[in-house]
């Protein structure tokens, strides 16, 4: 623009700039050393010495050295490894939330693990019935297991609970009102909201009641001939406490069935089997909402369930048709990975103790303390000597959390490592931890490093010793 003076580099700075390596040149002083593709290596250059670049006209304190091949090549080292890492990579888990939604919430079992290597590796019959020689659909080899662990007439499965819901109101409410409770309208991660996903289905939400309190009337006053359905959206990543007040889901469906609406439940995260007797909060099973007489349930496949990320629609076997008909249905469909996962872990909940101990998700809610003191202790045993001098490490009782959106507020007694730095600060150190080739993921609760021994698996705590030693630059023998 005109009038603007043009900043004009020193001497010092042009010849700063006229040292900085050419691309061919860095080529020829790396030869065939990186183990890379070349056209990697050359981004990665360029880079780097666009980086070089903007640091000396940023004014930055430089010498010729600092563009020698000395001086530029283990940079170059250091970058290029950190652009060969996966970026999809597997961490250990000390944060105590089990199905932690940032760590990608449930663990599948080895038999799902094998179930995924198996289709992965081979074509299979995902749309192709073996008994026919025809074009089949790839709902129905889980369909089945669905409907006999439930009791639901027919089931339907989308790549995850949003999808699910926005299926089932823009099939059945499209254009027309849905009764819900305003104390329901939750809100789930990433900001997604009931409302929201509503609105985008093209149904017409209708709130009735209070935050705290709705009753039985709310539902039936708003009750208009453009209402559709009744939703009721199971309230599982938050708790009203106090003067409370909910309609009962058999109420809600006698309402329905005098007005000839349908009735759908939102679970969330949905569960086949009733947890309570271990000491957690009763939350209503995918059985028993099918049992009070819905139409359609909707829930998580990657939450209580335990297995891979999915949206499962259930109900009756003339709705559940309908949304299998929906042209949205296809750009929602789950993909063969997640078919065979979420086949291996229904197979589990046929036998109610085998799931408890070999879903993971399962059997970590309901972990006995005692197991969970021991794993401290092993890892306690395996660092503590190394340590000294650099570290106070100890061991506390505190409380896991569930995660993943479920039972709220509700702890889980466990057991943690605790570490506190010497010469450097607990910030420095989850730092380090969370940067390790096998990154660690703790929390930090007054000044003190936290790795809660429930998450962390007895196959971890051989690799989760190692990590810590060298966080503290400790040689491993």
């Amino acid at each position: 623009m005109a009038g603007e003076k043009k900043i004009v580099p020193s001497q010092s700075v042009k010849d700063l700039l006229r040292a900085i390596p050419k691309v061919d040149a860095f080529l020829d002083w790396i030869g065939k050393d990186a183990d890379a593709p070349q056209r990697l290596v050359k981004i990665e250059i360029r880079r780097l010495l666009d980086d070089e670049r903007k640091a000396i006209l940023s004014g930055k304190a430089y010498a010729k050295d600092d563009l020698a091949k000395e001086s530029l090549l283990p940079k170059f080292a250091e970058r290029l490894a950190h652009r060969l890492q996966p970026n999809f990579r597997t961490v250990i888990n000390g944060t105590g939330v089990v199905v932690h939604t940032n760590l990608g919430r449930s663990i599948l079992p080895e038999g799902a693990i094998e179930s995924l290597m198996k289709v992965g590796a081979r074509y299979s019959n995902l749309e192709f019935d073996l008994a026919s020689g025809r074009r089949g659909s790839r709902y129905s080899l889980v369909e089945n297991l669905l409907c006999d662990l439930t009791g639901a007439e027919a089931a339907l499965v989308v790549n995850n609970n949003a999808a699910a819901v926005l299926l089932v109101l823009e099939t059945l409410a499209k254009g027309r009102e849905v009764v819900v409770s305003r104390g329901q309208l939750v809100e789930i991660g990433g900001s997604f909201r009931i409302p929201a996903v509503m609105a985008k289905s093209g149904a017409c939400m209708v709130e009735v009641g209070a935050t705290n309190r709705t009753h039985l009337h709310d539902y039936e006053q708003a009750i208009t001939g453009e209402t559709a359905m009744l939703l009721k959206v199971h309230t599982s990543n938050f708790k009203v406490i106090g003067f409370t007040s909910e309609v009962d889901l058999t109420e809600m469906v006698k309402l329905a069935q005098k007005h000839d609406l349908l009735v759908m439940e939102d679970l969330g995260s949905g569960c086949l089997i009733d947890l309570s007797p271990f000491g957690l909060p009763k939350e209503p099973t995918v059985g028993e909402v099918v049992r009070a007489g819905v139409d359609v349930v909707t829930f998580s496949g990657d939450k209580l369930l335990g297995g891979p990320q999915a949206g499962l629609i259930l109900g009756k076997k003339e709705i559940i048709d309908r949304i299998k008909k929906n042209p949205l249905n296809r750009a929602l469909r789950i993909d063969k990975f997640t078919l065979a996962g979420l086949e291996a872990i229904l197979h589990l909940y046929f036998d109610e103790e085998q799931a408890l101990e070999k879903i993971p998700t399962l059997a970590m809610m309901t972990m006995d303390p005692e197991v969970i003191k021991r794993r401290g202790a092993r890892l306690l045993r395996r660092i503590k000597k190394e340590l000294s001098g650099k570290c106070e490490v100890s061991t506390l009782n505190i409380e896991s959390r569930v995660g993943g959106g479920a039972m709220p507020e509700h702890g889980l007694p466990s057991r943690a490592v605790i570490l506190k730095p010497l010469d450097f600060s607990v910030n420095e150190l989850e730092r380090r931890l969370r940067s390790a080739p096998l990154p660690v993921i703790g929390r930090i609760e007054e000044d003190r490093f936290m790795l809660d021994m429930r998450t962390v698996g007895d196959h971890d705590v051989v690799e989760l010793s190692h990590c810590l030693l060298q966080a503290f630059e400790v040689a491993i023998s």
